[in-house]
């Protein structure tokens, strides 16, 4: 049985990546098959893909969901929008020293007042928020709210965030995160992996708030997971089975890809629809569409560690991070990058 414990590394605090690289496709890329790994850069990817082959990449942009506010009682409140549901209402978390009680009121960077009306999803860990007077959510948040960088991150948004902290393909808003794996191309890679032969298909994964909560049961099986939502096109289905069906490999640009991927194939058949996953894939998941996973390094005892080691074995991503470590690769979200084959 495999426990938190299992997830766990020590990590430097100078390789956590506070900045993104000059260029996005000058980070770093550790390539790994089985126990054999190489050091490359991120642009050396097309060295490392065949014609055939099919690359499918999360198109979700992320918005403005970090606000700052009070209560009507005058305590600071800080809220990290999960999802917006309609142009009245969002789902988010929400920090203050209380919880806010239903029916309460909040006042976000002195421009948007919302009535809570209770808690909502996974472990109660969410509130429902709802738009107090006219306007509509989706506008106010983008207007006055601010890019929510990862906690780990410790400089508030930049213009430079602002650009960078978004994939240069990121089309539908709705993520609170962005899909990190992504963030290392840029249309010049896109236009030599094309060039080469390598297709490229689209999904949309909104990556929601839930992605930050950590892990808080020893023993994995116990965690449940967030929901979020994703959108598989017809197209992408059809590229996915066409590639498959020609022996090409199916690589995914982050564990947001594999995610919505597997999800929609958990009964067996890829199938294209808007869908909503709590999937939470731990070691001994079985894999049916995704066999190559373009991917950053991820957080000590995370579910996404998990996921990974899961994808090219516990063992397998140990000797990787030992190694990134010890060759002092940048991680997180502005970290570098790893290309993996399936166990």
């Amino acid at each position: 049985m495999l426990t938190l414990d299992d997830f766990d590394f020590d990590l430097p605090q100078d390789l956590i990546a506070q900045h993104p690289t000059g260029e996005r496709s000058a980070s770093r890329l550790l390539r790994m098959n089985g126990e054999k790994i190489s050091d490359h850069l991120f642009g050396d990817l097309p060295r490392f893909v065949r014609a055939g082959d099919l690359l499918v990449l999360n198109d979700t942009r992320v918005i403005h969901a970090r606000l700052f506010g009070r209560k009507e009682s005058g305590g600071r409140v800080e809220v990290l929008v999960e999802r917006v549901v309609d142009a009245h209402r969002a789902v988010a978390l929400v920090r203050s020293s209380k919880a806010p009680r239903p029916g309460s009121r909040l006042v976000l960077e002195d421009a948007i007042t919302v009535t809570v009306r209770g808690r909502c999803g996974a472990q109660a860990a969410f509130f429902e928020l709802e738009l107090t007077g006219e306007g509509d959510l989706w506008s106010l948040i983008e207007e006055h709210g601010r890019l929510p960088l990862p906690p780990y991150i410790s400089h508030p948004a930049t213009r430079v965030d602002e650009a960078r902290y978004q994939t240069v393909y990121a089309r539908h808003p709705g993520a609170v995160a962005a899909p990190t794996a992504g963030l290392h191309f840029d249309e010049a890679l896109l236009a030599r992996l094309a060039t080469g032969g390598v297709d490229i298909a689209w999904l949309t994964l909104h990556v929601g708030a839930g992605t930050f909560q950590p892990v808080r049961v020893h023993d994995i099986a116990g965690h449940r997971m967030h929901s979020e939502r994703f959108v598989l096109p017809p197209a992408t289905v059809t590229a996915v089975q066409r590639t498959q069906a020609r022996g090409g490999q199916v690589i995914a640009v982050g564990t947001t890809t594999l995610r919505a991927l597997e999800a929609a194939a958990i009964a067996g058949e890829l199938r294209p629809g808007t869908w909503e996953t709590d999937l939470f894939i731990t070691p001994g998941f079985k894999f049916r569409i995704v066999d190559r996973l373009i991917t950053n390094f991820h957080l000590p005892k995370s579910t996404l560690l998990m996921l990974v080691s899961a994808f090219a074995g516990v063992s397998e991503i140990r000797l990787a991070y030992r190694h990134a470590i010890g060759q002092r690769y940048r991680f997180f979200s502005y970290g570098d990058a790893m290309l993996l084959n399936r166990q």
